[in-house]
């Protein structure tokens, strides 16, 4: 496996991602963000952080294989979310525990930035990831 991930003694351990990815892999994939769009261009879960959050993942899921890779060899996450407050942590969660129950996915090292806005109106989260395949 190209990508070891941990939690090391002395800092944060987060239940949903890790703060460290080692990968040993020779091929990088970079995915574009991704938002809640389905396969028809249609805005997924409108008004609906967790449903949102959900989707993106999926389509990150997508491209991912495109590329020959999975969440296994994901190194980094970087999750933009509108307006974002401390108060929306549980809708977002649910939404990455929701897929991650349904791809079965591991989670990797992530970011979350707050944005007052994204290119449309109605997209509340876009994700955008890095993996490395051996």
């Amino acid at each position: 496996m190209p990508v070891t991930l941990l939690n090391p003694d002395g800092i944060m351990k987060p239940d949903v991602y890790r703060q460290v990815a080692i990968a040993t892999g020779t091929r990088q994939v970079h995915i574009a963000g991704q938002v809640a769009y389905d396969a028809e261009g249609q805005l997924v879960a409108r008004g609906d952080l967790a449903g949102q959050v959900a989707q993106a993942y999926r389509n990150v899921a997508i491209a991912l294989a495109a590329a020959g890779a999975t969440f296994d060899d994901v190194v980094r996450l970087t999750f933009y979310v509108v307006d974002w407050k401390r108060e929306s942590m549980p809708d977002f969660l649910a939404g990455i525990e929701q897929v991650a129950r349904e791809l079965r996915i591991s989670p990797a090292p992530a970011s979350l930035i707050g944005v007052s806005v994204l290119y449309e109106p109605g997209v509340l989260v876009e994700i955008e990831a890095t993996a490395v395949v051996g």
